[in-house]
């Protein structure tokens, strides 16, 4: 039997700030399946990032339970969630977080020799990624030299380099002018869809959005479909 690549369950998350308490999560569920893209359409300060860094294991929810490819997390020590996350998890930002004194190669290059894949399989599999993704001629180009639109692309190479399951995304597109946003997201979405990715993608650009298989907006703590 096939597992859903996530799943949320009764989540609840508050935070404190002073006196006063912030309910972000207030019972959210949500499934996603291999090969499924849903887009998380919500307004700045609804708590997407908040769901995201739960579903990511970055974050422990107040109570409820994310499930992994099946795996409850719940009660997985730090060590056991850090590992489920190298390896079954790919996250991209907003801000592509590369690291500046390293090739496009090398960025993601480096997530897989951290797993445990040997050098020359982690070489090849960054080299065929940045291919896919159309800047293969720009491997040896170090961040600084590339355009932002292909530090982003670079950025989708590392996340994947791992073979998730599950794709997170928050705002992937949002820092790039709409010409770039159209094709990076384009070669993001035919990635996930070409290998069977699962993904959540954080995005208020509309026309993207409908693009994904569903769409799910954060209303007062909860999940709601849309459409």
């Amino acid at each position: 039997m096939t597992h859903p690549a996530l799943e949320l369950r009764d989540l609840y998350r508050h935070y404190r700030e002073g006196e006063a308490r912030l309910d972000i999560l207030t019972g959210s569920n949500l499934t996603l399946h291999p090969g499924e893209t849903v887009a998380l359409i919500a307004p700045s300060g609804a708590g997407k990032s908040t769901l995201l860094h739960i579903a990511g294991l970055l974050e422990r929810p107040d109570s409820g339970e994310v499930l992994i490819g099946g795996r409850a997390t719940s009660k997985m020590g730090d060590e056991a969630r850090t590992r489920l996350r190298r390896h079954a998890i790919g996250f991209v930002y907003q801000f592509h977080h590369l690291l500046p004194e390293f090739t496009a190669l090398e960025n993601a290059v480096i997530p897989q020799t951290i797993a445990g894949y040997s050098r020359r399989d982690a070489t090849a599999r960054a080299q065929e990624l940045l291919d896919y993704l159309g800047i293969g001629a720009r491997a040896s180009h170090r961040p600084g030299e590339l355009s932002g639109g292909e530090q982003q692309r670079v950025a989708i190479a590392r996340a994947v380099a791992n073979a998730p399951a599950l794709l997170l995304a928050d705002e992937p597109t949002g820092n790039l002018d709409p010409r770039t946003a159209d094709h990076v997201f384009a070669t993001l979405l035919a990635l996930a869809r070409g290998s069977g990715l699962a993904a959540l993608i954080a995005t208020h650009n509309l026309e993207l959005a409908a693009q994904l298989d569903r769409r799910v907006t954060l209303r007062d703590g909860l999940l709601w479909e849309l459409d």
